[in-house]
């Protein structure tokens, strides 16, 4: 293979890796609010605002990979 095709591909990998693992981040992260704010119904608007922040952090650490991902292939 070429260096261009082993480019493109480890960029689609890396990029595939990033959103695979922001989703099941993201997932647990709701799960587990759902289930702490189900034991304890008056912390749920501290929880959401948290919830909302780490999602907020997570998705920005996908986008981040994905942009080095993108860079890396037109290297």
């Amino acid at each position: 293979m070429e260096s261009v095709a082993l480019a493109w591909l480890s960029a689609g990998i890396g990029a595939g890796l990033a959103v695979f693992g922001a989703g099941v981040g993201i997932g647990r992260l709701t799960a587990a609010t759902l289930e702490a704010s189900s034991r304890q119904p008056e912390a749920a608007g501290d929880l959401r605002t948290t919830m909302i922040i780490g999602a907020a952090l997570i998705e920005g650490i996908a986008l981040l990979a994905l942009v080095i991902s993108i860079i890396l292939a037109f290297k």
